[in-house]
Parts: structure tokens; C-alpha cells; sequence
């Protein structure tokens, strides 16, 4: 199948390759010059795990091609993935102008060249009930008339992305022609040979699926986070609890771990579109507004310890990080919870050294030279009053204590993603501040 991908950035560039994958031709569209020569050059240009074999493969068998010319991609492709940000807006709500001015472009594409064919346009970004019909409106105000739009949404999770897309737990399609159904189960059953369900549905319930699972995961883990500040002040342990709700076949293992706030592309922005979008139609979504209040204030939690032992000034302290992602095996600072935290240690007069495995580069956006980049864990920590650990990667989960102990000031640690057990905490002689547990002093 002949396929265009419109927008190169995360999801697209994982979709247009995992498609490439089972066969079909992809046309990926991008309008940065710089991220486009990259491409083209066979450089990867986001850290994905597993990405890079299937995007050289792909570029070899000429099944994956980049380009900024939109129009041989529209004119050569039966079904075009719109995968567009849509980044949140003042109010909340997400911005929708770069999927706006596509279906835009693309209708006079079609039009100036006198194309009939008929054409889908997906919808691959996370989008507010209602855009679908935008779409279509923008398509037929403008007299194309041969044509289907699709709701698609992508439920890849950062780190995991390519086994999401190639393995998928479901496939949602939400469509109103029986035609664009077809066309896309045949595209999708390659990905579902085991049996998990394409599940077709209306494009509403489409668009509102991808923003109620995402939204649920995040109240989830705002859930925990709030009871983990709960089992401080109780004297109770969080992971003991975590395990006992864990093993309710009712409400299952995942999400259930308490840290520092969620962050990334898709759970701030889609908690926050979705209580907009909820108010356009007047119908408060109250839980949502408590879970984005809750989140955010669950990211200051770690320095509000740092400064209960060091004090509020922290001039002249030198602290440590190890992580700044958002989450392991992504390079994605979006929204992450280092950002808040390192800000508040630098406005409270401290100074940082921070390790990361793949986020250095992308962090100077955020800090710029504000703060110090180390080359690996242990170079952070050389003259610093603590350690903080704001990123769960798995390099960091059996370290060298000794060494630890060696660099440090002081033996203090504070672990924002509960990475090591109290008992080996107390173990090799730290103190030991983290999220939900007693602490270590």
C-alpha cells in the first residue's frame, strides 16, 4: 500500500517506518531542513530503542523515503497519516493549526492537480473530539470530493514505541464510510496476527478513546503519588501497599508506582485538552482539574525534602542529578519533572551537575549553561552535598556505593523513583530520603 506521512516528529517517524516494515511504500513529509537532511542522510533523529534497524532496513529497500515535497507524497498515496503536534494552547486546549493548514494544503493539492482519486486522511495525532468533522469540512468547503477521513490514534509509549506499533495491544479506527474501514483493517492486520481486536467505532468515540485511556493512566499515578505523601505521614510503606492493590485482579500491577509526577508528550497535554474540551460542551470533568493541580504539585515534593534538611537558601550547596528524561529509554524532556526541580534548586541559590544517558543534548534546551553536564554518573557527583534521582533508568538501579559514598559530601540520596530498596540503603550507611517509604536518617 502507498502511504504518506505528514509530520516526522515522534509518532510519525515510528509509524512511517513500523509501516514500511510490513511492506508498504512510505513517503515521510517534514518541513525542517535540518531534521530532513538528517533523515536523509540515514541519521535517526529521536533516541527510540529498536528504531534505528528498522529505519536503515527500510531506507535500504527504498520502502522509506523522506521529503519535503507534500504534493508528489498526496498525488502518490492512497492513505495520508496526518501526524501533526498539537501542542497545548494558553487555555488548555490543543492547538490544532499545523493538522488545520494540512487538510488545507492538501485539498488544494488536489484540487490544482485535478486529482480524482480517492484518498484517507487519517488523523494520527492526539486530537479533540470534533476535529475529525473539522477536517472533512476544511475537504469538502474547498469542493474535494472523493475522499474519508479516519480517527487513529497512536498508543505508543516512549522506550517501547516500536514493540507498541508492531505488536499492539488494539488498533482503533474510527470511521464513516464502511470503504475507509476496509482499507485500514487490511493496512493494520499485518500488526494483529495474534489475535488482539482492530476495533472499529465512530470517529468521536475515537478521538475521545485516546484522551480517556491517557488521562486514566495519569490519575492512576496521581493517585499513588498523593497516597505515597499519605504513607509518610502514617508510617506506612507505599511498595507494600503498591503490591497488595497490585494483585487484585481488578486493578492490576501497572501505573501503580509512586515518584515525582508524570511528564512527557501525551499525559500533561491530553489531561489538560481533555478538561477543556469537557468545559466547551459544558460538562466539568472535576477529577481531571485534581489529578493536574495534584501532578504538578507532586514535582516539588523531592527539593521541599532537600530543603527541610539543607534549609530554604540552598546557596552553596551543589547537588547531584542522575536523569533528566521523563522517563527511561527516551530522550524526551517534555514536561519532565527535572525541570521543575532543577529550576527550584537554581532559584534557591544551589548549583547542579547532571547525568543523563541520552537527554544531555536535548536538557540544554532548558537549562542552557545553567547548569553542569557530566559524562557519566559517578562525574556528577564529585563536591555535591546529595544525589537526587529523577530518572529510573536501568544503569542506575546497582551502582557502586562505595564510590558514591567517596564522591559525596554527605551520604545522602534522594530518590524520586524509589530505584533502591530501604533495606540496601541501610545497608551501605546513606541517608535516605524517597517517595512514600520511611526515611533513612
Amino acid at each position: 500500500m502507498n502511504i504518506a506521512v505528514i509530520g516526522t516528529g515522534y509518532v510519525g517517524l515510528v509509524s512511517g517506518t513500523c509501516f514500511a516494515e510490513i511492506g508498504s511504500q512510505v513517503i515521510c513529509v517534514d518541513n525542517d531542513p535540518v531534521k530532513l537532511k538528517k533523515m536523509q542522510n540515514a541519521e535517526v533523529p529521536i533516541y527510540e530503542p529498536g528504531l534505528e534497524v528498522l529505519f536503515l532496513r527500510n531506507i535500504e529497500k527504498k520502502r522509506l523515503i523522506f521529503t519535503d515535497n507534500l504534493k508528489e507524497a498526496v498525488l502518490k498515496s492512497e492513505v495520508i497519516f496526518l501526524c501533526l503536534p498539537t501542542p497545548q494552547g494558553g487555555d488548555g486546549a490543543a492547538d490544532l493549526q499545523y493538522v488545520m493548514k494540512a487538510a488545507a494544503d492538501i485539498a488544494d493539492i488536489l484540487l490544482a492537480e485535478g486529482s480524482k482519486d480517492y484518498k484517507i486522511l487519517v488523523n494520527k495525532s492526539t486530537v479533540p473530539v470534533g476535529t475529525s468533522r473539522k477536517v472533512e469540512k476544511i475537504l469538502s468547503d474547498k469542493g474535494v470530493t472523493n475522499f474519508d477521513i479516519v480517527s487513529n490514534p497512536e498508543f505508543l509509549r516512549e522506550g517501547f514505541a516500536v514493540e507498541d506499533f508492531m505488536k499492539p495491544d488494539r488498533i482503533v479506527i474510527g470511521a464513516r464510510s464502511e470503504k475507509a474501514l476496509q482499507i485500514m483493517r487490511n493496512l493494520y492486520e499485518p500488526f494483529v496476527r495474534q489475535g488482539n481486536p482492530i476495533l472499529d467505532m465512530d470517529n468521536e468515540s475515537s478521538e475521545v478513546t485516546k484522551y480517556a485511556a491517557n488521562s486514566y493512566l495519569a490519575m492512576r499515578i496521581t493517585f499513588m503519588n498523593e497516597l505515597a505523601n499519605f504513607c509518610e505521614k502514617a508510617g506506612a510503606d507505599v511498595d507494600l501497599i503498591r503490591k497488595g492493590m497490585g494483585s487484585d485482579s481488578r486493578i492490576g500491577k501497572r501505573f501503580l508506582f509512586p515518584g515525582i509526577g508524570y511528564g512527557g508528550s501525551c499525559f500533561p497535554k491530553d489531561v489538560n485538552a481533555l478538561i477543556k474540551t469537557a468545559r466547551d460542551f459544558d460538562s466539568e470533568l472535576n477529577i481531571l482539574t485534581v489529578v493536574d493541580k495534584v501532578n504538578k504539585a507532586q514535582k516539588q515534593v523531592l527539593v521541599k525534602k532537600v530543603q527541610k534538611m539543607f534549609g530554604e537558601v540552598l546557596k552553596g550547596r551543589h547537588f547531584a542529578i542522575w536523569g533528566l528524561a521523563f522517563k527511561p529509554n527516551t530522550d524526551d524532556m517534555r514536561d519532565a519533572p527535572s525541570i521543575t526541580i532543577i529550576n527550584m534548586l537554581l532559584d534557591a541559590g544551589a548549583t547542579v551537575a547532571a547525568y543523563d544517558p541520552a537527554a544531555a543534548e536535548t536538557s540544554k534546551y532548558f537549562f542552557g549553561d545553567r547548569i553542569r553536564y557530566a559524562v557519566d554518573e559517578y562525574d556528577a557527583l564529585t563536591g555535591a552535598d546529595a544525589l537526587l534521582v529523577l530518572t529510573e533508568w536501568n544503569e542506575f538501579r546497582n551502582p557502586d556505593f562505595t564510590r558514591i559514598k567517596a564522591a559525596l559530601k554527605n551520604n545522602v540520596i534522594f530518590d524520586g523513583r524509589n530505584v533502591f530498596s530501604v533495606e540496601k540503603m541501610q545497608e551501605v550507611g546513606m541517608v535516605y530520603h524517597s517517595i512514600g517509604r520511611k526515611p533513612i536518617e
